[in-house]
């Protein structure tokens, strides 16, 4: 072998090697930038349908502690707030072919400005608590249009109504209910298990766009939430937790509840599933290196690799979003300084996402 060719052949090897090696951040997330400022925290933004626009919740109204609904406009930099700014909102969602979006929203329960004090309260004391998610019972799925700021109540049932999304096609709303826990008599176990982690009774529910044929998908011990339909509309993705509330992981079905698939087993938390707009993979938040430290990864959406790692920062990042061309990404990131979170935004490299995911081992499926 001659030196040329020796050279030749050293150097195919070093850029196979190269290519199969797990991809650094700075591969797939170039421009990143933080877009949110104002507030205790920001998080959770989904695009308009143009690309345009994201709908996000945040902590910043006087006099409420708690999370109301903004849309930030991307060409001018402004955010409005869209929800009516008392109680409790989270998990809004633009509507395709329509000038409505939805979100979830406690501002119907007379309790919610004594809620929003005792809070207020509890803060200026100096006294601390571990953040965690509300499940509050009052939370009920509303539309709200753009034109008019209009309100319409879509769900009216006792229990956690939120985390809804729509179908492509605008005429489905795909959301997460605890409503089980309060629409029959439980047993003293069951009463003893809502009274400690009330997401543990989470299913899966549909309903048409205007909150007609409400029906139940999933039927599994677990919280089973956060759901959005592919981008053809042919599948539901979401996370279910085991009973003990610790380990999450990616699923996804059909629209009528059949066809249930396992698509990560990380032995993680591992949640907020996006289906990127090309179909071909998913992109999720899991704890995966640790409980305190959320990162954001990929899986291919028959899971049959394992999933490849996508932010490296330390804190959180997670609940990632792409733009309807699949071309950029939200995401919520602590990675501004301190615990909260806020928008970051970044430009997607959809190619070298699909490399490093070809690259990627097969999944294991041992138990």
């Amino acid at each position: 072998m001659t030196p040329v060719v020796r050279l030749v052949c050293l150097l195919g090897a070093l850029t196979s090697t190269l290519s199969a090696q797990a991809p650094q951040e700075s591969d797939l997330l170039s421009r990143v930038r933080r877009l949110t400022v104002e507030g205790r925290r920001a998080g959770e933004g989904y695009w308009s349908p143009d690309g345009q626009r994201l709908v996000f919740q945040s902590e910043r109204e006087p006099g409420n502690p708690f999370y109301q609904i903004y849309v930030l406009d991307l060409t001018t930099g402004d955010a409005t707030r869209v929800s009516p700014g008392v109680g409790k909102t989270t998990c809004a969602f633009f509507r395709p072919g329509s000038d409505q979006l939805l979100f979830a929203s406690t501002h119907h329960d007379l309790e919610s400005e004594a809620f929003q004090q005792a809070e207020l309260d509890f803060r200026a004391s100096g006294q601390e608590r571990r953040y965690s998610w509300d499940y509050d019972p009052e939370f009920e799925i509303y539309t709200t249009a753009g034109t008019t700021g209009q309100l319409t109540r879509l769900t009216n049932a006792r229990g956690y109504d939120a985390e809804a999304s729509y179908s492509p096609d605008g005429r489905w709303i795909v959301f997460s209910s605890m409503r089980d826990a309060y629409n029959r008599t439980l047993t003293p176990a069951e009463q003893e298990q809502l009274d400690i982690d009330p997401s543990y009774f989470a299913e899966i529910y549909i309903m048409r766009a205007d909150g007609s044929e409400q029906r139940r998908l999933t039927d599994v011990i677990g919280y089973d939430g956060g759901p959005f339909f592919s981008p053809d509309g042919q599948r539901i993705v979401w996370r279910r937790f085991d009973a003990q509330g610790l380990i999450a992981d990616v699923w996804t079905m059909k629209p009528d509840g059949t066809d249930a698939k396992q698509v990560t087993k990380f032995g993680a938390m591992s949640w907020a599933p996006y289906i990127h707009p090309s179909g071909e993979y998913i992109l999720f938040a899991s704890n995966k290196l640790g409980f305190e430290n959320f990162e954001v990864y990929m899986v291919d959406v028959e899971g049959t690799k394992e999933p490849v790692r996508v932010t490296y920062s330390d804190g959180f990042d997670g609940l990632p979003v792409p733009s309807p061309d699949g071309r950029r990404l939200a995401w919520t990131s602590s990675r501004g300084g301190g615990r909260e979170g806020q928008l970051f935004l970044a430009d997607w490299n959809h190619d070298r996402a699909r490399a490093a995911l070809g690259a990627a081992p097969n999944r294991s499926h041992e138990p």
